[in-house]
């Protein structure tokens, strides 16, 4: 019996293949990043084109939001038991239909289902993906490096998303941020089917409906009642309805995996160390660094009076310095470790944040202090992205490599969507007296900053919990598997590039 999915000497370089293979999985990781943020500056223009209210705008957001988040762990785990080739080109085949009935779109409906299908997509090929890449190497410096370029690609795709948005939308028109995928999408897919090789779970257990429909709506629940609270109110009775909808189902879920006899998501994996610190560090580093976009965006509209296409190149050193840390991580990480390389990240993205609070209304000095500091937040964001996916799926077989990078994915898209009504609501209680509903330049200046304080101080909270609570990562018979891996297990477990 061998109890071990890793070799015991790694090769060192990637072949050929892996090369090919790793080429398509991150050129579609980065256009699903692109894809988050393209349509932030070009909703203005869209509500005026389709007739959509201000208030339902953010209805474009949410769909997506809602699909991608609560499918996230049910597509991860189906991909491991029906293959994750399969579901990669169907999301990829989805997100291609769905963007181009998008950039057709005529009415508010049309565009909304066109969201849903994105979404959908989005939570399709983004654990999938991920899976395959960590199924193609072994636990080691390779992994750490494809999955150093994969978190460089996610951060430098957000930023990119948005400076494309504004290109597109000003040069040509908002439909141009739909169609923009469909010749990637036909391409990628093309190039999926023909280098991608299968990969799946040898043994083929029954699908957890129970599990599967409870885990969904309570993340469905759970992530309309957080959009809620900036929809709504935080004292509606809609947000806090959904909230606790979605505590119950949750926990029904829990009780539900606690009993099965092929779980959805073993309890042993939800338990792992690795697993429920190493997401922690995730959520908290996604969360917090969509709410600093969001709090940066309005002081550099509101209080230095930049244009959206300006503020989208600002956020450019972001996705620089991003892309740096994810090129230099698996050097940090084989330095360091994955967890000191998590906590390291934190620190960095925690200390870039706080000492935004000391910002003023001077444009230069605003500018100059907020390119330096996103840079470099940036870097220490994508060192914690890369850390926390190695640490969250250290010690993880590959049979359950979807399972894990559900997991993963399902905490970066709950963590982008409750960033933003996070600070909003923090920075909110500093604005101030409003004028005709609108804080002034100086409540927005008081409010913003505040909001980035306390987003600094949360992210440096996180990092004491995982310097305290995560165990190092060590990999070894005991920690691949809960026991000895079955020898049809060995010869089942696939690769894509070997």
């Amino acid at each position: 019996m061998s109890t071990s999915t890793a070799p015991s000497h790694p090769p060192s370089r990637m072949t050929s293949r892996q090369k090919t293979v790793l080429v398509v999985l991150l050129g579609a990781q980065f256009m699903f990043a692109v894809d988050f943020s393209i349509l932030t500056v070009a909703l203005p223009k869209i509500g005026a084109d389709l007739g959509i209210g201000i208030d339902d705008l953010q209805w474009v957001v949410t769909v997506f939001a809602l699909s991608a988040a609560g499918f996230m762990l049910l597509c991860g785990r189906i991909g491991d038991l029906y293959g994750r080739k399969k579901i990669f080109l169907a999301g990829i085949a989805l997100l291609t239909i769905s963007s181009f009935a998008g950039g057709l779109a005529e009415s508010q409906e049309t565009l909304l289902l066109a969201r849903i299908g994105q979404g959908l997509a989005t939570a399709m090929v983004t654990p999938s993906g991920l899976a395959l890449i960590t199924t193609s190497f072994s636990e080691g410096p390779m992994r750490n490096k494809a999955l150093g370029l994969n978190g460089a690609l996610l951060s430098l795709g957000f930023a990119a998303g948005a400076i494309l948005g504004g290109v597109l939308t000003d040069v040509l028109s908002w439909r141009w941020d739909f169609f923009i995928n469909v010749p990637v999408g036909i391409a990628l897919f093309i190039g999926a089917a023909v280098v991608i090789r299968e990969s799946r779970s040898i043994d083929r257990p029954r699908l957890d409906v129970p599990g599967a429909v409870t885990v969904t709506l309570g993340l469905l629940a759970f992530v309309y009642g957080i959009t809620g609270g900036e929809r709504n109110g935080w004292g509606s009775v809609w947000t806090w309805g959904a909230l606790l909808a979605a505590g119950i189902l949750l926990v029904a879920f829990y009780l539900i995996e606690l009993r099965t006899a092929e779980p959805l998501a073993p309890v042993r994996v939800l338990r792992a160390n690795s697993v429920k610190w190493g997401n922690l560090g995730g959520l908290l580093t996604f969360s917090m660094e969509s709410g600093l976009a969001f709090l940066l965006t309005l002081y550099l509209q509101q209080v230095l009076g930049l244009t959206p296409l300006q503020t989208g190149l600002m956020f450019g050193f972001l996705g620089t310095g991003a892309f740096l840390g994810g090129t230099m991580a698996s050097r940090i990480i084989a330095r360091l470790g994955s967890k000191g390389t998590l906590v390291t990240g934190l620190v960095i993205q925690a200390v870039m944040t706080g000492v935004l609070f000391f910002l003023g209304d001077n444009v230069g000095v605003g500018v100059v202090v907020v390119l330096l500091t996103t840079f470099v937040g940036g870097f220490g964001h994508v060192l914690a992205i890369v850390a926390y996916t190695v640490t969250a799926t250290s010690g993880i077989s590959d049979e359950e490599q979807g399972l894990a990078t559900g997991l993963i994915t399902m905490t970066q898209q709950i963590g982008f969507t409750i960033g933003i009504p996070i600070m909003s609501a923090i920075a909110a209680t500093r604005y101030g007296a409003l004028e005709s509903g609108v804080p002034t330049a100086e409540g927005t200046l008081t409010g913003t900053t505040f909001g980035m304080l306390v987003n600094g101080l949360i992210v440096l909270a996180g990092a004491l919990l995982v310097l305290l609570f995560l165990r190092s990562a060590r990999t070894s018979s005991a920690t691949v598997t809960a026991s000895a891996e079955p020898e049809s297990a060995k010869t089942g477990r696939e690769t894509v590039a070997t």
